[in-house]
C-alpha cells in the first residue's frame, strides 16, 4: 500500500496527530508507570531494612556493665561480605557498640534524628539507603538507635530490570497502535478515495452520477454533486433550445428573403454574409452555454467514420485518398456533436485545398505530456493533415482569426471554420496548432481531454 503524505493533507494531519497523541500517552504512561514501581521497589527495600533494624532492636540487650550488646546478627550473607553496602550497627549514647562484619574496621556516620529512607555515603564512598530508629530498653537510660543501610546500586539495578521490559513493551504497544491508527486512517478515508475516483469516471465519460456512499458523512455531498451535475445537464439542454429556437427564427426569414430575390441580386451576398454571421455567433453560443457536459465519452474513430460517409464520395471524385489511423478504444471526454464540429471543420477545410491525399490520426499522449493544472488527465491528439499548397510559419495565427481569409480566391468560404475549431477547443480545455504536415500541405492538430 502506497502513501502519499503531503503535509496539507487529510490522511497525514490524522496520522500526525494520532503519532503525537499516542506518543504523549505512551511517555506519560511511562514515567507514571516508572514512578509507581520506583516507589514499590524502594519500599520493598524499606520494608526489609526496617524488618532487619525490628530484628536488631528485638535482639539488643544491656549487658551487666550497662553496655548494650546485639542478639542474634542477621543470617543473611550479606552483611557477612565487606563494603557490600549492607550494614547495620548499634549505638549507645551515639557510640557504636555493635555492628556488622561487612562493615569490617568502618563505623556508618548517620544523623542524630530517626530516618525513614533516606541517603548516607558508605566508607567506600557507596551511595546507601538508610533506616535509622531509636528505641528504649528496660533498665536503661541511655539513648540507643540502630541504623540499617542497603547500597542504592541495587535498588537502581532491580529499577532498571523493570524499566526496559516496560519501556520495550510500551514500544511495542505504540506500534501497535501507530499500525491501528494508520489502518483506521486508510479504511475511514477509503470513501474520500471512491468518491474521488467515481468523480474522476465523470469526467472520463464513464459515468453520468455519483453513487451514493457508504457513509452517512459523504451522502450530502454526493446529493450536492448529483444535483449541480444534473442542473449542468438541465441548463445545456435549454441553452440549446434556446440557440436552436433563435436560429430557426432567423434563418427563416433570411432564407425567404434569398428566394424572394434573383440568383444575381446584389442582396445576396449580404444575406450569404448575413447567414454566415447568424451561424458564427449561434455556435459561439451554444458552445458558450456549456463548454463542457461532464459524464460523457465520443469514440474518436467513429465520429470520423460518419464524417467521412459524407465527404468520402465527392473527394472520390476529385481522385483524392483519404486514410485514417485511429484507435477504436481512443474517446473525448465531451459531447459528440462538439467533436464533430472540431473534426468535421477541420476535415472540409482539408479537402477544399487537399490535390490528391488527406490523412487522419489519432493517439492518446503519454501521462508525462499533461500540463502541471492538468496532472492526472488523459489528453488525446488528433491531426487532420493534407497535401494542398499549405500555409507560411507567419499565416498560421492570422488563420484562427474570425472570418479572415489568406486566399480570396481559394475555395468557397467564410473564414470561420479554423476559428470555430478554435474557439471550440479551448472551451474544452484543449488547443488547436497548425503546422507543416509531411505530405507537403497543412497540419491541424487538436488537443483535447480523453
Amino acid at each position: 500500500m502506497k502513501l502519499k503524505l503531503p503535509a496539507d493533507s487529510i490522511r497525514f494531519r490524522l496520522l500526525g496527530l494520532a503519532a503525537l497523541l499516542v506518543g504523549a500517552a505512551l511517555i506519560a504512561a511511562y514515567l507514571t508507570i516508572a514512578a509507581i514501581l520506583e516507589d514499590f521497589i524502594t519500599g520493598r527495600f524499606d520494608a526489609e531494612t526496617r524488618a532487619i533494624a525490628e530484628g536488631l532492636m528485638a535482639g539488643a540487650t544491656i549487658s551487666d556493665s550497662g553496655r548494650l550488646v546485639a542478639g542474634v546478627p542477621p543470617s543473611d550473607a550479606r552483611f557477612d561480605l565487606p563494603l557490600s553496602g549492607w550494614y547495620w550497627q548499634l549505638m549507645q549514647n551515639g557510640q557504636v557498640t555493635a555492628k556488622s562484619p561487612s562493615l569490617f574496621d568502618n563505623l556508618l556516620s548517620v544523623p542524630v534524628e530517626d530516618v525513614q529512607g533516606g541517603h548516607l555515603f558508605g566508607p567506600d564512598g557507596q551511595r546507601l539507603r538508610l533506616i535509622h530508629s531509636d528505641f528504649t530498653l528496660p533498665g536503661s537510660e541511655a539513648r540507643l538507635s540502630v541504623a540499617v543501610t542497603a547500597p542504592q546500586a541495587e535498588i537502581v539495578e532491580s529499577l532498571a530490570q523493570v524499566r526496559r521490559p516496560l519501556a520495550i513493551s510500551l514500544l511495542v504497544l505504540g506500534l501497535g497502535l501507530g499500525l491501528t491508527s494508520l489502518l483506521q486512517v486508510t479504511a475511514g478515508l477509503k470513501s474520500l478515495d471512491r468518491l474521488g475516483h467515481d468523480i474522476r469516471r465523470i469526467r472520463a465519460g464513464e459515468a453520468e452520477s455519483l453513487s451514493l456512499p457508504a457513509v452517512s458523512e459523504l451522502r450530502p455531498i454526493s446529493s450536492e454533486i448529483n444535483a449541480l451535475l444534473e442542473q449542468n445537464r438541465i441548463v445545456l439542454t435549454r441553452s440549446r433550445d434556446y440557440v436552436g429556437n433563435l436560429a430557426h427564427s432567423l434563418k427563416t426569414p433570411l432564407a425567404a428573403l434569398a428566394n424572394s430575390l434573383g440568383p444575381d441580386h446584389p442582396g445576396q451576398a449580404l444575406i450569404a454574409r448575413m447567414d454566415r454571421q447568424i451561424g458564427w455567433h449561434l455556435r459561439r453560443a451554444r458552445s458558450s452555454a456549456a463548454p463542457r457536459l461532464l459524464g460523457h465519452r465520443t469514440p474518436v474513430a467513429a465520429v470520423v467514420e460518419d464524417i467521412l460517409l459524407v465527404l468520402r464520395r465527392p473527394l472520390e471524385d476529385r481522385a483524392i485518398a483519404i486514410t485514417t489511423a485511429c484507435p477504436p478504444e481512443l474517446a473525448f471526454a465531451g459531447e459528440r456533436q462538439d467533436l464533430e464540429e472540431m473534426i468535421g471543420n477541420l476535415t472540409e477545410n482539408a479537402s477544399k485545398w487537399a490535390d490528391h491525399q488527406i490523412r487522419i490520426s489519432a493517439r492518446l499522449l503519454p501521462e508525462n505530456k499533461a500540463s502541471e493544472n492538468k496532472a492526472g488527465e488523459r489528453e488525446i491528439a488528433i491531426r487532420i493533415e493534407d497535401d494542398g499548397p499549405g500555409m507560411s510559419q507567419e499565416d498560421h495565427a492570422h488563420a484562427l482569426t474570425r472570418g479572415r481569409r489568406l486566399d480570396e480566391f481559394g475555395p468557397p468560404g467564410a473564414g470561420l471554420g479554423l476559428a470555430i475549431v478554435h474557439d471550440l477547443c479551448a472551451l474544452h480545455g484543449g488547443s488547436l496548432t497548425l503546422g507543416h504536415s509531411d505530405l507537403g500541405g497543412l497540419r491541424a492538430e487538436l488537443i483535447l481531454p480523453a
